[in-house]
Order: structure tokens, then C-alpha cells, then sequence
């Protein structure tokens, strides 16, 4: 089984001018998920990855410059699934699923409520997808699921919990809702094997904040209860610096 690493890069252009092909030659996970590329396929430097040794599969929104997922792997998929089959979601290029052998992985980026009428959408995808997954899983057990969540769990997760209890991305309902994840079947494979404070995987750019580590844990590897024997690792790689968030990585057994 795999290492799979997830991470929002906030812009595959930028990111590569940051040089994170070169961090992930040396850090030589078996597959990587991104969220947030912001760039069509022929804007994908594909290249760059497939000289040390990615294969790169895209599914990018359909607006110019906005969100998008890849998924980039050294092991050959048996099937690449783009998108999940609900249009509105679809739209935006917020899904993709390769399946191989023993397990399926899934890069997907969680909408943010940054006004009325995206908190009201979040919400709405927060109720597809968990029909869709649910849907899923009967046909595929081994589900790793890794993305941006774009919602902190619980007040270990976030820098300042009282004063961010009416942010989006911390909302009660939105808490509510990744419990009613991880009871459907799932382990959110860091805080399963780390307990302790301060890790977070998001920083506003604002007042400093990365520095100060005052963050937010919004990106995760949920694995699906039936991996559960097999986790060996999960870790938050803050030292890397391509994005406003960092790197969440999770190692399988094989």
C-alpha cells in the first residue's frame, strides 16, 4: 500500500515557481493529491512531474483560474474516474477518484462559505457528497478520501476556537457533519495518531499568522475503517512552503 500525500497549492503555476516538483522528488510519495490547481490541462505542466515519475490526471473547473484537482501517482491506475457524477460540483472540478487494485484514492476540494450564497452551496455539497460516498462504498470499500475539507473538526483543530465559532469552516453543522463522516466508516488517519495541539495545515495570510502558527486543520486523509489495520503514518508537513496551506501525508501498509 501506498504513500499518498494531499495538498491545496493554491495555483499549480505559482506552486511550480516555488519549486515543488523539485519537494516532491525528494519527499517521493507514491501518489499525490492537489486541490485548488486553478488551471485547465493544457495550463498543467505536466512535464515537470512526469520527469520524476508522475503520471498527472486532471479535472479542472470549468471557469478559468479557479479550483480544479489532480491527482499525480507512480502506480498505474486501473481506472480514472473525473468528477462524480453531480453536475453542479462537477462544474466547478471539485472530484477526482483513481481506482487501483486493493483501494481507491480521491482528490477533492470542499467548497468554502466565503459569503451567503457559498456557505449556502457548501452545504449543499456537503449533503450530495455524503450521499455519493455512501453510495460508493458498496462497491468500493477501501476508500482513501484526501483533500481540502475547508472545516476545522473540533477546537484542537483551530488557534481560536471561541473566537471562530461563527466562522464558516467552523460552524456547528459543519463540525456535525464530519462527525457523521468519520461515524459512516471513516478514521481521519492524523488526529487518530496524534492527539496533540497546535497542527494545523491552513494559515491566513493575514497578521503573520504562519509564523505565529496560528492556523486551521482543514486538510485530511480520511481512510476508510477497513484500511484502519494498515495505517502506519499520517503526518502534517508544514515545513513546506508552496501554498497557504502545507502538505498532510498518510502512509499504508502494504
Amino acid at each position: 500500500m501506498p504513500t499518498i500525500l494531499t495538498y491545496n497549492i493554491n495555483g499549480i503555476r505559482a506552486a511550480l515557481k516555488k519549486d515543488l516538483n523539485d519537494w516532491l522528488a525528494v519527499t517521493d510519495a507514491d501518489i499525490v493529491c492537489l486541490q485548488e490547481i486553478k488551471a485547465k490541462p493544457e495550463q498543467f505542466n505536466q512535464q515537470a512531474f512526469n520527469k520524476i515519475g508522475y503520471k498527472c490526471y486532471i479535472n479542472s473547473a470549468e471557469k478559468p483560474g479557479y479550483s480544479g484537482v489532480a491527482i499525480l501517482s507512480k502506480i498505474k491506475p486501473k481506472h480514472i474516474e473525473y468528477g462524480c457524477g453531480i453536475e453542479k460540483i462537477d462544474f466547478e472540478g471539485r472530484v477526482i477518484r483513481a481506482d487501483y487494485d486493493n483501494f481507491s484514492v480521491m482528490s477533492v476540494y470542499f467548497p468554502s462559505g466565503s459569503n451567503n450564497a457559498r456557505q449556502e452551496f457548501k452545504m449543499e455539497f456537503l449533503a450530495l457528497f455524503y450521499t455519493y460516498i455512501t453510495e460508493l462504498k458498496k462497491t468500493i470499500p477501501n476508500l482513501i478520501i484526501s483533500g481540502d475539507y475547508n472545516i476545522c473538526h473540533q477546537e484542537i483543530d483551530i488557534h481560536n476556537p471561541k473566537v471562530n465559532k461563527n466562522s464558516s469552516g467552523f460552524l456547528p453543522e459543519e463540525r456535525e457533519w464530519i462527525s457523521q463522516f468519520i461515524d459512516s466508516g471513516f478514521v481521519d488517519s492524523f488526529r487518530h495518531i496524534n492527539k496533540d495541539p497546535h497542527h494545523y495545515s491552513w494559515w491566513s495570510y493575514r497578521a503573520n499568522a504562519r509564523a505565529k502558527n496560528l492556523g486551521w486543520r482543514i486538510d485530511y486523509n480520511m481512510i476508510s475503517n477497513s484500511l484502519l489495520l494498515k495505517l502506519e503514518r499520517a503526518l502534517i508537513l508544514p515545513q513546506a512552503k508552496h501554498s497557504d496551506h502545507c502538505p498532510v501525508l498518510v502512509q499504508l501498509a502494504d
